[in-house]
């Protein structure tokens, strides 16, 4: 049975993060809040980790379209071709902020995802999110946990997430009551940006 984990953003907890890092860095699966709505996430290089996110969202890893959760611009660099000044505008003016940027993965990706040619990158402005990235020293990768319910897309009440994935993974971040909106999907990969998705983040940063 997971762990339910109290942090709160405005006074993150330094003890609380590594409980949750130590978790990642031992293949954990964690539960945990962003700038949007609560999100599944592990280390991106542990691969038995993927391959059980994979299961649970009952796709093949290598075609699943996990977002990577970065620290910061520079974290990013790890992991995509040198972007162009304009790229980069739209990513300093963005983020951290509620966007997910679709741009050209090179060859640091890990092996699980080397036939991809983009990757998702986010920078959420959560500081929950961005302070375990940054003990754990490499992105997390991430997908939006979704809602059964008709109403709701997404799961907002960390109790109600608690019951309903207690037994799927190990740990679940209480950072309080989540978002139901997704970010907002921006494909940077060719000439023009392109919306895939508009989500919580505003179209005034193209």
């Amino acid at each position: 049975m997971a762990q339910f984990i109290k942090i709160y953003e405005d006074k993150t907890s330094e003890a609380a993060i590594a409980k949750v890092v130590k978790v990642l860095r031992e293949g954990g699966l964690i539960i945990y809040p962003t700038d949007t709505v609560y999100g599944l996430g592990c280390d991106i290089t542990n691969t038995k980790a993927l391959e059980r996110i994979a299961r649970i969202k009952g796709i093949k890893l290598e075609k699943a379209n996990f977002s990577f959760v970065c620290h910061d611009l520079s974290n990013i660099s790890d992991y995509v071709k040198q972007i162009d000044t304009s790229t980069f505008k739209i990513l300093k003016r963005a983020l951290p902020g509620p966007y997910t940027f679709i741009l050209p993965g090179n060859n640091n990706l890990p092996k699980e995802f080397k036939k991809k040619t983009t990757v998702g990158i986010r920078v959420p402005e959560n500081n929950i999110a961005l302070e375990i990235v940054r003990m754990l020293g490499n992105p997390i990768v991430s997908t939006s946990i979704h809602d059964d319910d008709e109403v709701l897309e997404y799961s907002t009440d960390p109790e109600l997430i608690f019951e309903k994935w207690q037994n799927l993974v190990d740990v679940v971040i209480d950072g309080g009551y989540g978002d139901n909106i997704g970010s907002t999907v921006i494909d940077l990969s060719g000439y023009e940006p392109v919306v895939v998705r508009e989500g919580k983040g505003s179209l005034d940063i193209l």
